[in-house]
C-alpha cells in the first residue's frame, strides 16, 4: 500500500484580536487583520463548534485507506478504539463520503472531552454534515458587532447537535465561521471576558 501523506486541518483563529488582559488571554472589540470577511460577507455561515478531536480521513477509489489525528496517522481495526468505533458509526450513519479526497471531522463521545453530548459510542461527524445541518440561522440577525456576538454566544446560542439528537438544551462550546471558499474561522465562549469556568488548552 503506498504511503499517504496527509495535511493537517487549519489551525483556526478568531476573527477577532486576543490580547492578554489582567492576565487573561481574550478577544477584544478589535477585528484581526484578514478576517474582516467573518463579518462583511453575508455568505458565510456560523455553524456549532464541535467539542471532540479532529480527524480526518483518507477515500481513494471508494475505499477508506487512511486516518489521522491531526498528522498522526491511526491504526485501523488495531488504533484508537474511540476512532475506530466512531469511524464504524459513521458509516452506519452514511457519513463517510464516497468520492477520492481527504475529508475532516470531529469525532466526539464517551471518552473524548468529558462527553458533553452524553453519547453511548463514538461518533466521527464530517465537516460537511457540520456545514449542511448545524448552521445558526440567528448569524445575520444580530448586528456583525463585537458586543452583539458576545451577547448572542453567552445567553442566545444553544447547541444545535444537542437539540437534534434529544431535544436537549444545552450551550455549544463555540462557533466556527465557514466562508465558502475554504476559510474558516472560529469563536469559542470561554475567549470572552465573561466566560468563569475551565478554558480550553491553547
Amino acid at each position: 500500500m503506498k504511503k499517504v501523506f496527509a495535511k493537517d486541518m487549519p489551525k483556526l483563529e478568531s476573527p477577532f484580536l486576543r490580547k492578554t488582559i489582567n492576565g487573561e488571554y481574550i478577544v477584544t472589540p478589535e477585528i484581526t487583520e484578514g478576517y474582516e470577511w467573518v463579518f462583511s460577507d453575508s455568505n458565510v455561515k456560523a455553524t456549532e463548534k464541535l467539542d471532540g478531536t479532529n480527524v480526518s480521513i483518507v477515500m481513494e477509489s471508494g475505499e477508506l485507506t487512511a486516518v489521522f489525528n491531526r498528522l498522526n496517522p491511526i491504526k485501523m481495526i488495531t488504533g484508537d478504539w474511540r476512532i475506530n468505533e466512531a469511524l464504524v458509526e459513521a458509516t452506519k450513519k452514511e457519513y463517510i463520503p464516497s468520492e477520492d479526497g481527504q475529508f475532516f471531522g470531529e469525532v466526539i463521545g464517551p471518552a473524548i472531552n468529558g462527553n458533553p453530548y452524553k453519547l453511548e459510542r463514538h461518533i466521527w461527524i464530517p465537516l460537511a454534515y457540520v456545514w449542511d445541518h448545524l448552521a445558526y440561522k440567528s448569524w445575520g440577525k444580530y448586528p456583525k458587532t463585537y458586543e452583539a456576538i458576545s451577547k448572542w454566544l453567552k445567553d442566545d446560542i444553544f447547541s444545535l447537535f444537542m437539540r437534534k439528537r434529544a431535544g436537549q438544551i444545552a450551550f455549544p462550546e463555540g462557533v466556527v465561521f465557514i466562508h465558502p471558499d475554504g476559510r474558516m474561522a472560529k469563536l469559542r465562549r470561554d475567549m470572552f471576558d465573561w466566560w468563569t469556568g475551565q478554558k480550553h488548552k491553547e
